[in-house]
């Protein structure tokens, strides 16, 4: 028999034991067995073995009291949080939640809270303005490296995008004036940041076929996609965490591809800029 045996073993017998012996004294109490023993004393003494039969037993299960306090140490050096995200990105390689629109507050907070880089690929950015403020936070006082990356305004596939938006007349958009747009807001963005720190502001125009709309934040992405009569903002974000996971290292990719196909904008003058890189 295994000592765990003989000790569950011990504590059955002791049970019985008490048990037996409380059964035995209250029926000689009944019976009045006991009224002759007062004087003698036998009786604090049947009681001193009742408790002693009580102290054992609670001794006996001390050492399975221990086994429970060793269980909460070992769970307590469980990383509850840490598992929950390995299952995720296993199980949704990196997807954290789907947004039906582009969530404005959830990006600015991403970009309030960015210490090394901020990453935006569109066509152009509807709502750059909104976060604009953020943007100019996060280079001038933290000092975070920001890269847009832009479609050519005269770029064949300008076109195309402005002629897959216009199928539905309520969202005609021109997408040259809109990318037009949103490099004079860089232009004065640009201008506001001290001398030393302007190199982290870059902007590159591609001339691609887009293939995914990102708005990064280290290492968090919203990640949507370019529909017809529908702008990329308005379509289902996907809200990736962590660099690493399938999802994650595609969407790197894709930006280092486009970066690198992609040609340097000179925020100082970027309209004499853009005259010099051919789409």
């Amino acid at each position: 028999m295994t000592g765990n045996g003989m000790r569950h073993r011990a504590e059955q017998i002791a049970l019985v034991a008490m048990s037996a012996t409380g059964i035995l004294v209250l029926v000689a109490d009944l019976l009045g067995w006991l009224d002759g023993l007062v004087d003698s004393d036998a009786l604090p003494k049947v009681t001193l073995l009742i408790l002693s039969t009580v102290t054992v037993f609670l001794l006996l299960e001390l050492e399975r009291l221990k086994v429970l306090d060793n269980v909460e140490a070992q769970l307590s050096k469980l990383d509850i949080d840490a598992v929950a995200r390995e299952l995720k990105h296993q199980h949704y390689s990196g997807v954290v939640q789907v947004h039906l629109r582009f969530p404005e507050d959830t990006f600015t907070d991403l970009v309030r809270t960015a210490n090394n880089e901020i990453a935006i690929l569109q066509t152009w950015i509807p709502n750059l303005q909104r976060f604009e403020w953020a943007l100019r936070e996060a280079i001038i006082g933290r000092r975070v490296d920001v890269r847009v990356l832009l479609l050519h305004p005269s770029s064949p596939v300008a076109r195309l995008r402005e002629e897959a938006l216009r199928r539905d007349p309520a969202l005609a958009e021109d997408v040259k004036a809109n990318v037009e747009r949103c490099l004079s807001i860089f232009e004065s963005l640009a201008a506001d940041v001290p001398k030393r720190d302007q190199s982290r502001l870059q902007v590159r125009l591609y001339n691609s076929l887009p293939s995914i709309a990102v708005y990064k934040a280290d290492e968090h992405y919203l990640v949507s996609s370019f529909l017809h009569g529908q702008l990329a903002i308005d379509s289902a974000q996907l809200q990736v965490d962590g660099s690493g996971t399938a999802v994650g290292e595609q969407v790197e990719h894709e930006l280092a591809t486009l970066w690198r196909i992609g040609c340097e904008v000179d925020l100082a003058d970027w309209r004499r800029s853009l005259s010099a890189i051919a789409p």
